[in-house]
């Protein structure tokens, strides 16, 4: 089973780019997510993490939020990507390598994940290094 294309690329801009769905979905009026945020992670946060679950957590990290519109998300053909690099803060101390980002709903926490996947290649990251995902980074729907 799978979606069609066309629900896939409109599920993504619901999610990633606040765009309803007509007579299906709509954003919700009252107190709409205005930014999601990226994690990163030293493992697979798996099917029933969170967004907490394997988080980095070197000096001093913290979740990168991107815009909730078609300026912070491009989607097209069933897959998303960030408008611009997302950069996560310089480190100054620690030192792990970040193999998976996800995608959820706060700053920080224990919160749902929407979307998550491998980074390929991995970050190394110790004191001076600036942890990146490029626009290169995808999400697809299929």
């Amino acid at each position: 089973m799978s979606k069609g294309n066309t629900f896939e690329n409109d599920l993504l801009k619901l999610v990633f780019n606040a765009t309803a769905i007509a007579n299906l979905a709509d954003n919700a009026t009252s107190a709409p997510l205005t930014s999601l945020y990226v994690s990163l992670h030293t493992a697979d946060p798996g099917e029933a993490g969170t967004e907490a679950t394997s988080e980095c957590g070197y000096t001093p990290y913290a979740r990168a939020a991107v815009a909730r519109t078609a300026g912070g998300w491009a989607v097209a053909l069933s897959s998303v990507s960030p408008v611009a690099d997302i950069s996560f803060p310089m480190a100054t101390g620690g030192s792990e390598t970040a193999t998976h980002f996800a995608v959820g709903v706060a700053a920080s926490g224990a919160t749902k994940v929407l979307y998550k996947g491998a980074i390929n290649p991995t970050i190394a990251i110790s004191n001076g290094v600036q942890p990146m995902l490029t626009t290169a980074t995808a999400i697809s729907e299929d």
